[in-house]
């Protein structure tokens, strides 16, 4: 094999790794950060454990961090702490 065709087939490997879903789920994730986002538990169950920690001991950044991880949730695409995306439950997956 050609060390071309081996740099493709890592690049496909790595996009292919990019694209995968999650297999945490958007509605728990979703409920958490509003219900306990404040204290973290949303980042927690997403796999960020420092962040967590972070959005734990500033209360959700004062209720600035847990409102703007809340809107996230809803208008962006969220990853979970291996980098894959967390599947929303409308639209169309990209």
């Amino acid at each position: 094999m050609h060390e071309a065709d081996r740099d493709r087939t890592a690049w496909f490997a790595t996009l292919r790794q990019d694209l995968a879903y999650s297999d945490k789920n958007w509605y728990v994730a979703f409920f958490l950060s509003m219900y306990l986002g404040w204290c973290g538990a949303d980042r927690f169950y997403l796999g960020s454990g420092l962040l967590g920690m972070l959005k734990f001991f500033t209360l959700g950044g004062l209720g600035m961090w847990w409102l703007i991880d809340l809107i996230l949730l809803i208008i962006a695409p969220v990853r979970d702490g291996e980098r894959k995306r967390l599947r929303k439950p409308w639209g169309k997956q990209q």
